[in-house]
């Protein structure tokens, strides 16, 4: 397979450099001139923050080195104070990010809003975007004045936005002197944050931009109807074949097996996974960068999924519902599974009480070889400042490191659950219960997690056993997770093409599954992707790994 090693870059470098200055590839969102140089390479490196993790309750479950998260099979009986004093100075913010939620009551009609508010003591403007306008919305922001500019804005890992680095090195707040090193000890909730989510945030020229949102190590996984898989003959340890049976088996009249939405490729991440597939890239031990879509084993996943749908195991409209209706299917039974993010195991628990009982699939095996999960990107997008005075910028870092309290604080309850009597009660074990009011006033329709959160833990109120399950599941899957080697690096083609070549594999890996296309069409869309683009990519991203390792 043709491929880019460090070797190769001494002499490819000035064509790559000549490559992707070209103005067809730079036109999308531009936010100036297209000379930024937003690489790592050749840039005195700004050193990670340090790592000071905070005082907190023992977890019931020990995390790993590898990845597998503390567990809490109860709530913590005693609340921690994690911030000393009300960081704001009664001065108004406007921060954007985006939202999984429904729009939120207005501020003037909404307790939970003002009880953040008043903890915080700011007044808070607040652009809440939905998913399905964020590219939308923020090339129209990205393309605006900068004096216009939110003081706040969430920057979402769900999409490739044009030219998105070069954005923000030229207006967004150089957070290096206020982060770097051991001055973020300024800030101990910002400095709890784990080095591995700073890690795949990843550096812009050298210089540190964003604060994290620090998420697990598992990422898309196929969620199921435990009982429907178990009754069609479910076992650990199942093999491809298996789980194709399976499939077949708990599929029949109009309930399927098998769910997926638009723009999850037939839960393409889970299966491409259970193959072992490199996910987008994989880097070898002398810095070769790999294109995950070149792989054998990503072609095989492609044509076991098709194998699936030929035998009538997904949902018919697998290819155009929406995420939102699909999880609507997966709670009344229609579908037996769905892919998702990990961190949906909550909202998965908590809606299908007394329905089903929800479940992470253990990926299944491919020729004897233990399957893989998919890992994820450990920071699920980063929060940047608008550039301001420096006093100003302290404040809002100040916000950001309450809003980036850790579990068992009290500043993680009222931004998580709101005010006590109004928006939950306590259960029997003391965990937080939403009240109707709860239901509608929370920060997932305010969604103040967007903007920054502390390290993520599993608990799931009132329910020990969930988190016991999704624990055991972890310490088995954790160790077999498939990362992408191009998390935290810069490539300046991805930033400008990103989004139009990945259309180019995604349309194509539809078209197969949905059996519009054959199999066959698979290495000719390869082969476009690379010319267009995918071996730039591999070159820049080896340069930048060369710059960080």
């Amino acid at each position: 397979m043709p491929s880019i090693s460090r070797r190769t870059l001494l002499r490819s470098a000035a064509a790559v450099g000549a490559a992707v200055s070209a103005p067809t590839l730079l036109t999308a969102c531009s936010t100036g001139s297209g000379d930024s140089d937003v690489s790592n390479a050749g840039k005195k490196l700004a050193p990670w923050p340090a790592h000071r993790p905070t005082t907190g309750p023992k977890p019931d479950l020990a995390p790993t080195d590898a990845g597998v998260q503390a567990g809490y099979t109860a709530y913590p009986s005693d609340l921690v104070k994690s911030v000393s004093r009300t960081p704001g100075d009664g001065s108004t913010i406007k921060v954007m990010s985006v939202s999984f939620g429904t729009p939120p009551k207005p501020a003037s009609a909404n307790r939970f809003w003002a009880a953040v508010e008043k903890a915080l003591g700011v007044k808070i403007e607040y652009t809440i975007v939905s998913q399905a306008d964020y590219q939308k919305k923020m090339a129209t922001v990205m393309a605006g004045d900068a004096d216009t500019l939110p003081d706040i804005i969430n920057l979402f890992s769900g999409f490739v936005l044009p030219r998105e680095a070069e954005f923000v090195q030229r207006r967004a707040e150089d957070l290096t002197p206020y982060l770097s090193g051991e001055a973020i000890t300024d800030y101990p909730n910002l400095a709890n944050i784990p080095t591995h989510a700073w890690r795949d945030m990843g550096r812009i020229g050298g210089r540190i931009f964003g604060i994290p949102l620090e998420r697990p190590l598992p990422g898309s996984t196929l969620w199921l109807n435990q009982g429907m898989f178990a009754d069609a003959g479910m076992t650990e340890g199942w093999s491809a074949d298996d789980f194709a049976a399976v499939a077949k088996r708990a599929t029949s009249g109009r309930t399927y097996a098998l769910g997926a939405a638009q723009g999850s490729l037939f839960g393409n991440a889970a299966h491409s996974a259970a193959h072992n597939a490199p996910q987008e890239w994989a880097v070898t031990k002398d810095g070769t960068f790999l294109p995950g879509c070149a792989d054998e084993r990503y072609k095989a996943s492609i044509a076991f999924q098709s194998r699936l749908r030929k035998d009538g195991s997904y949902h018919p409209d697998a290819t155009s519902i929406s995420q939102i209706d699909l999880t609507t299917l997966y709670y009344n039974g229609t579908v037996g599974s769905m892919q998702d993010g990990f961190g949906a195991y909550l909202p998965k628990y908590r809606e299908s009480q007394g329905k089903l009982t929800p479940a992470a699939a253990l990926p299944y095996s491919v020729g004897g070889e233990a399957g893989g999960i998919a890992a994820a990107r450990r920071s699920f997008g980063y929060t940047v400042l608008k550039k301001a005075k420096k006093e100003r910028v302290e404040l809002l870092l100040r916000i950001l490191d309450y809003l980036a309290a850790p579990f068992g604080s009290q500043e993680w309850e009222l931004v998580h659950y709101g005010v006590e009597g109004t928006h939950f009660t306590r259960g029997k074990d003391g965990s937080p219960q939403p009240t109707k009011l709860g239901e509608v006033e929370n920060n997932t329709n305010l969604p103040l997690k967007y903007l920054a959160e502390g390290p993520q833990v599993l608990f799931v109120p009132g329910m020990p056993d969930a988190v016991r399950a999704l624990h055991a599941w972890q310490l088995k899957t954790v160790p077999h997770a498939v990362r992408n080697a191009s998390y935290g690096l810069q490539s300046r083609t991805k930033n400008a093409q990103g989004t139009t070549l990945r259309a180019l594999l995604d349309d194509t890996v539809t078209g197969i599954v949905a059996g519009r296309i054959p199999l066959s069409e698979w290495d000719g869309a390869v082969k476009k992707w690379r010319a267009r683009g995918g071996d730039r990519m591999a070159e820049e991203f080896a340069k930048d790994y060369a710059a960080n390792t």
